[in-house]
């Protein structure tokens, strides 16, 4: 079994920016970016333009900003891995990381696994089909596209998360139709309030869309009235997922302290995890901003802080 000073376990904006700055510190990162599970690079790489990271007034397509990363951390002298980790062992020191095709031993982690954002699996709304082309699951990222403005958009959910996202897209749509399996929301009373008050907002109540179609883009929504059965077919210009997030932490099996939704739990204003000189960022310690620049804000944390503890204990470049 290999040994390294830092591994890094993920390969979206965190685990890149923590690379960029590890390797710059010559801690010698090795990254398991993944490959067997899915494309390396995280959610970015499922999204199509990407008009709010720093630096790109004109935008650039996730799978490209994702490249650059790569090829920044690659620079420094990155050890990149094609490689997915299936268990950790952090009872003893060195850290063990077991890929599936690769093991080392680490003297620190940090683990950026990102969070997957939970999908419906409605016709027309699937991957090949209209996913990323008027399909979406963050208003937050993509609402402000030219795709959506002055559209009619349909946000599914009954959340808080829901509502907000609903909200947010007041700001370009004409019209936004929150729907709900249900006869109330799930939200909090405020955020309910906010839904049923605002004027651009309509809540279909006990309803689900059962299909998406269009010709290149989203066009239209089927959808099914729970109570009555009855269907209708109306316009719409994009529809937005707002089911929640699902952590990438399954692998962890227990090893370190998560909290009751799945994410990663750290020490308040760090990265620091609940073991010693095991580090988390991005979405999978972040279930409230989930953006690609803060992502990236706590992967150049993470890899101070993990470079700060070495040193410390002795172990640093």
């Amino acid at each position: 079994m290999k040994k390294a000073k830092l591994v890094i376990i993920g390969s979206g904006p965190a685990g890149y920016t923590a690379a960029i700055y590890a390797a710059r510190a010559n801690l010698e990162p090795v990254l398991y970016e993944g490959f067997f599970s899915g494309p390396s690079g995280g959610q970015l790489m499922t999204t199509t333009e990407v008009e709010n990271f720093p630096g790109f007034p004109e935008g650039i397509t996730g799978p490209a900003l994702m490249e650059a990363f790569r090829k920044q951390a690659l620079r420094f002298g990155t050890h990149i891995l094609r490689d997915d980790v299936e268990s950790v062992d952090f009872s003893k020191a060195p850290l063990i990381i077991n890929g599936k095709e690769h093991a080392y031993y680490a003297d620190a982690v940090i683990l950026a696994t990102g969070a997957t954002a939970n999908r419906l699996d409605i016709p027309g709304t699937r991957d090949g089909e209209f996913w990323q082309k008027g399909v979406t699951a963050c208003a937050v990222c993509d609402g402000a596209m030219p795709i959506f403005r002055d559209k009619k958009l349909y946000v599914i959910g009954g959340g808080d998360s829901a509502v907000e996202e609903a909200t947010f897209l007041t700001k370009f749509a004409s019209k936004v139709y929150l729907v709900h399996r249900r006869d109330k929301l799930r939200a909090s009373k405020i955020m309910q309030e906010r839904a049923l008050n605002h004027p651009k907002i309509e809540i279909l109540w006990d309803s689900e869309i059962v299909e998406v179609t269009g010709e290149n883009v989203v066009q239209n929504v089927t959808l099914k009235n729970l109570k009555t059965l009855e269907l209708t077919t109306q316009e719409a210009g994009g529809v937005f997922f707002a089911v929640g997030h699902t952590p990438n932490t399954k692998f962890l099996q227990g090893q370190i302290e998560l909290h009751g939704n799945g994410y990663i739990a750290v020490k308040p204003g760090t990265t620091q995890t609940s073991h010693e000189l095991v580090f988390a960022a991005g979405d999978a310690q972040d279930h409230v901003y989930r953006q690609a620049i803060t992502a990236a804000g706590t992967g150049c944390m993470a890899a101070i802080e993990a470079e700060r503890e070495l040193s410390a204990r002795g172990l640093g470049a």
